[in-house]
């Protein structure tokens, strides 16, 4: 049983002015449905309040319908202990006299102007009454309270640099700072209000919880009233998705809301809300009443502590980081999509990042073997190992996984013929070549028999996946298909590399493009 039933991710932006595309606000919402999970919105608002009306009025939807929604946002919604006493907020609850501290004092305009360098100087001068412990801005925003760079007075000023959530992430950035990369202090001044704004929403209030603020650093209890739980995230833990348009913080946004429901089918998501175990009963009274905390600092892979051996364990991580580190590593931004994820999947079955760039494709090939997976086409493939590397689950139609070298006759007519078997088998492929996917990944004698098939006349597939690997012939019969592929789209690796891995990667990757195609 899932805790959530919609996942809702949003990257604020603290921008002075309507923008939009990189470095503005982007939310993704995915959705648990009887057909799986499913994307129900990507949107990139001009404006905070555009982004604050669209999304209270979806998770005003989501709860009218039942849901439960996870609704992440990218920005610090606690401040270090001591804050809210330093700035002059009381009468409640640290975290909540923050929250309505910053409401009555953030100026934030419908077209994105605000007041918040005014706001942290003059919190700087509540608590220091100098220039700490906000600091970065414009130079023609500095003043005696306001300093464009850091004051190095954390720790001996009473107020630490950063919370004990940060500790967990080093990546992360602090919450005083205004400007420049990271700078996560504005998205938070301007960015708590929205919070308070959507936990006090009419529509709302009776039903959404705070995490960990009003849930405890624990998942909310599953016979509660609640239906929305407003959190902090951090998603660039989340690896980078492929697609989804060319703008990072698009593809950010995607990639969480994935990342958090597959943790949550797992069950790690309970994991997460709870915090890692090595807070003491101090620290998780701080972590509740005043800092928050970053879900997944502590219990994500890699953000884990584990003494001197680390690994990781949870299956879903150890997937998403592998196919984030073969998209670094193999450079594969400039690819078109489909292609992209055969590539990908070819340098995750090799771990040869270098692989990506030697793939050759004839025009169509992609969209060839798509098609024809998605209209129900077989398989025809040359050994056994290549059978079972494809994922039958995976195929949109149920399609066949042909393989019949070791039908009765084959070994007779390769004696006969002084070929191998896996070249006298192609004879049997005949009466299910014409429009099928033919796949290749050990013999390069099959290859060559393909290919002499189609010389002959013989049906023509619709896409061959030619990976033969090898010493003697493998480089050869890869050349003769470039050189004459009788107009049958085709992908090859030329050279001796290749294998039965790889070509149950490129079959599992046209099979997951299909399935796309046919949802």
């Amino acid at each position: 049983m899932t805790i959530f039933d919609a996942y809702l991710v949003v990257d604020w932006s603290a921008a002075a002015v309507p923008t939009r595309g990189a470095d503005s606000i982007w939310y993704a919402l995915y959705e648990r449905t009887s057909r799986g999970l499913r994307r129900r919105a990507l949107a990139n608002p001009a404006t905070r309040e555009e982004a604050r009306r669209a999304i209270a009025d979806l998770l005003v939807r989501l709860t009218a319908r039942g849901r439960r929604t996870l609704a992440g946002f990218d920005f610090p919604n606690g401040y270090p202990a001591g804050f809210a006493a330093r700035a002059g907020f009381t009468g409640r609850a640290p975290w909540r006299a923050v929250w309505d501290g910053l409401a009555g004092l953030v100026d934030d305009a419908p077209d994105n102007a605000n007041n918040r360098f005014e706001l942290a100087a003059e919190l700087n001068g509540r608590i220091s009454g100098a220039d700490f412990p906000f600091w970065g801005c414009p130079a023609g925003r500095a003043g005696p309270k306001l300093n464009p760079r850091k004051v190095d007075a954390y720790g001996r000023e009473g107020l630490a640099e950063k919370r004990l959530a940060e500790a967990w992430v080093p990546r992360a950035q602090p919450c005083w700072k205004l400007a420049y990369t990271g700078s996560v202090g504005s998205q938070a001044l301007l960015g708590i209000p929205v919070q308070r704004a959507l936990r006090d929403d009419p529509r709302l209030a009776a039903t959404t919880r705070v995490w960990p603020f009003e849930t405890g650093l624990c998942p909310p209890a599953m016979a509660g009233d609640w239906r929305v739980v407003l959190a902090e995230v951090y998603p660039s833990l989340a690896p980078l998705a492929l697609g989804h348009g060319p703008v990072k913080d698009a593809r950010q946004v995607t990639a969480a809301c994935r990342l958090l429901a597959r943790r949550d089918e797992a069950g790690a998501l309970a994991v997460d809300l709870a915090g890692p175990p090595e807070l003491d009963r101090r620290q998780r009274r701080v972590v509740e009443r005043e800092e928050g905390w970053l879900l997944g600092a502590g219990t994500f892979p890699e953000t884990r502590r584990r003494g001197g051996e680390a690994y990781i364990t949870a299956p879903a991580v150890i997937y998403d980081q592998s196919f984030a580190r073969v998209r670094a590593a193999a450079g594969l931004g400039s690819f078109p999509d489909g292609f992209a994820l055969v590539a990908e999947r070819i340098v995750h079955a090799s771990a040869m990042p270098e692989l990506a760039a030697q793939l050759v494709a004839s025009d169509g090939l992609v969209d060839a073997a798509r098609d024809a997976l998605a209209a129900g086409a077989p398989i025809l493939v040359d050994c056994e190992m290549l059978s079972h590397g494809v994922i039958r689950r995976g195929l949109p139609c149920g399609n066949d996984v042909v393989c019949t070298l070791n039908r009765p006759g084959v070994a007779r007519r390769a004696t006969a013929g002084a070929t191998t078997r896996s070249a006298a088998q192609v004879r049997d492929w005949d009466d299910s070549l014409e429009g099928a996917l033919v796949a290749i990944g050990n013999a390069p004698t099959a290859l060559f028999a393909l290919l002499e098939r189609l010389r002959a006349g013989g049906p023509r597939p619709a896409a061959i996946l030619g990976l033969p690997v090898g010493f003697v012939g493998a480089a050869e019969s890869k050349a003769a298909l470039m050189a004459e592929a009788h107009g049958v789209p085709y992908l090859t690796l030329p050279g001796r590399l290749g294998g039965s891995a790889m070509a149950a990667a490129a079959i599992n990757a046209l099979a997951g493009l299909a399935r796309e195609a046919t949802a």
